[in-house]
């Protein structure tokens, strides 16, 4: 990751335009800290799409796009690239955001960047209209940056899907286990599907009921979801146990392929809420901090030994 930031910020100073790509049903907790901390340094303008707009809530979805077109330098664009019409929008878009390229003197020069698994290389190639960037259901396929001619006017780079170091939201984590775009090898499978079945009884309980058929909705908890899941689909171990684990991938799986319907993680609203919360949480921590490192001078200068 660190490597591929030093690369992207090598070549931010020689393109015109950053094209992200996040997840529309998590747009914010896939949105990279660094892509922007990027961007607005060499002052590039910044056209946001939100792809998967299929597996999103589309009112969700709306309130997104008009959360990132009242930010300075960003256009937002809600797309799936399954649709050709909407893939097809994308250079129209880009060149109205850098009118002065986009003439064989002068290319327009696009830079491609996300997360990993939000569907950059799904993107390109469809861009390209031939298959140039490897494409797959698990993050990190793109392993080194490329650029790639459109055509004599246009020029696009693509990066690898870059994390930041630092998730500060433990609740950014869990949408972003959940929705893919970490590895199934560094998550909890069990620990991710019980976060989303708690997040669907909140917002979602009747794609739960449509899905799964479950009945008593209101007394279930995450855990029930998963034990409710195993039960309807005979997933048990050796011994007669619900098989939580088995459980919670076909959860997770039914989720990420859209099975269940068509669901977000996360609105401006709720991710305010969350936010001022992760806000007041760490002014306590500090508080908590700074009163012990006070104690211990304190006791410092009273000649006792600090704990």
């Amino acid at each position: 990751m660190n490597a591929a930031k030093k690369k992207a910020a090598e070549q931010m100073e020689n393109i015109d335009l950053v094209i992200e790509v996040v997840d529309a049903r998590l747009p914010e907790a896939s949105t990279n800290p660094m892509v922007e901390e990027l961007r607005k340094f060499r002052q590039r303008p910044c056209l946001k799409i939100l792809n998967k707009i299929d597996l999103a809530d589309p009112d969700a979805t709306s309130r997104w796009a008009d959360f990132y077109n009242a930010q300075d330098g960003v256009t937002a664009y809600p797309m799936t690239t399954k649709k050709p019409a909407d893939v097809a929008r994308v250079l129209d878009l880009a060149r109205k955001l850098a009118p002065h390229r986009s003439v064989p003197t002068k290319p327009l020069r696009i830079m491609i960047m996300g997360i990993p698994n939000v569907g950059k290389s799904t993107l390109m190639n469809a861009l390209l209209k031939k298959r140039v960037a490897k494409v797959g259901d698990e993050p990190a396929v793109t392993k080194q940056q490329q650029k790639l001619y459109l055509d004599k006017n246009t020029i696009l780079v693509d990066t690898p899907g870059m994390l930041w170091p630092k998730i500060a939201l433990p609740t950014d984590g869990l949408m972003l286990a959940a929705s893919h775009a970490i590895g199934s090898n560094a998550l909890i499978e069990e620990e991710v599907a019980v976060y989303l079945a708690d997040e669907m009884l909140r917002y979602y309980p009747d794609l739960l009921v449509a899905r799964y058929g479950f009945k008593d909705i209101e007394s279930f908890d995450g855990i029930a979801v998963v034990e409710g899941i195993a039960a309807k689909r005979g997933f048990r171990q050796k011994g007669g146990d619900y098989d939580f684990e088995k459980a919670s991938h076909t959860f997770l799986g039914d989720y990420r392929s859209g099975v269940l319907g068509r669901i977000s993680l996360e609105t401006p609203a709720s991710r305010a809420e969350r936010l001022a919360a992760h806000e007041a949480e760490m002014a306590v921590k500090n508080a908590e901090k700074a009163a012990a490192a006070a104690e211990k001078a304190r006791n410092a200068a009273n000649g006792k030994r600090g704990t």
